[in-house]
């Protein structure tokens, strides 16, 4: 897991009493997303690879089935996630939005949502379908450079460090399912900058979010479809957020500090530094709010 998952199931399993496993990138997740199986009493195993190799080495542990894979290569865990779509057309009221925009690394997310959107038109709850855009890191994006070749091809890369640490994923391995997905709901796939992703989450935060860094690649990509004309004005789009910002607060702070490398922070928001003297106050609140 690259974080979020583990979290998840760690806490389950420490509710439950079941042990729990978790297989982590070593130093390549936030202290937030780390400490939370730690808490939980999980066995954490930080390895020495990126999120590809330590899927290598998990499935490696797991074929005998004496330890139980929790993770996406388990189609029970896609069924669970099927619910974000479901909800979501509920809190609309039941209005099918025109897009929907997820990031995705491993990519299990986009065929549950895909199924549960399809579950739901089986039903009867909903009658149109909705168009599903993927949103991927520039710096990992392997099915970006697959969907420009019509999805005819597809080879696996290395992922670069990306401020999106979770999608940070080379060689996705639910890439299949998510081919079928965008192709059945007439799917677009698109990539958002470091730069793009960082400003895009500081811009939506001033709207009272406090978003991650890969909804921050999904706003990006929502911003980058809009100007272009492909997502058309007046159009419905829901931006599935994936985490909470709490998680990536050092990210978040060194945004505002201008300390991101080849970063221009266009919404940096630094705080004042002043004398305790009540004129200087003064005069710096008045000049910011005139």
């Amino acid at each position: 897991s690259t974080g979020d998952t583990s979290a998840a199931l760690s806490a389950y399993g420490a509710y439950s009493g079941i042990p729990t496993i978790v297989f982590l990138p070593h130093n390549k997740i936030s202290i937030a997303q780390l400490v939370q199986p730690i808490a939980n009493g999980a066995l954490v195993l930080a390895l020495d690879t990126d999120f590809d190799g330590c899927m290598k080495i998990v499935q490696e542990i797991t074929r005998d089935n004496s330890i139980y894979l929790a993770n996406s290569m388990n189609s029970l865990r896609v069924e669970g996630q099927k619910i974000v779509g479901i909800e979501a057309i509920q809190q609309l009221g039941w209005q099918v939005p025109d897009y929907f925009i997820i990031p995705g690394g491993n990519l299990g997310n986009v065929s549950a949502l895909g199924n549960g959107l399809l579950m739901m038109k089986e039903l009867g709850l909903i009658e149109k379908m909705p168009k599903i855009i993927l949103a991927q890191a520039e710096n990992a994006n392997p099915l970006y450079r697959s969907y420009l070749k019509g999805f005819k091809s597809y080879e696996p890369i290395q992922a670069e460090k990306t401020l999106a640490s979770a999608i940070q994923i080379g060689n996705p391995v639910s890439r299949e399912k998510a081919v079928k997905t965008l192709l059945a709901f007439g799917g677009v796939v698109e990539q958002a900058s470091e730069s793009d992703l960082a400003n895009a989450c500081a811009k939506y935060d001033t709207y009272g979010m406090f978003t991650c860094p890969h909804t921050g690649v999904a706003l990006a990509v929502l911003e980058k479809l809009a100007a272009s004309g492909k997502i058309e004005k007046n159009s419905s789009v829901v931006v599935i957020s994936t985490a909470h910002g709490l998680k990536f607060a050092d990210f978040k702070v060194s945004y505002h500090q201008e300390q991101l490398p080849n970063i221009l922070s266009r919404y940096a928001n630094k705080p004042l530094e002043l004398p305790a003297e009540a004129d200087k106050v003064a005069r710096a609140i008045y000049d910011r709010i005139k």
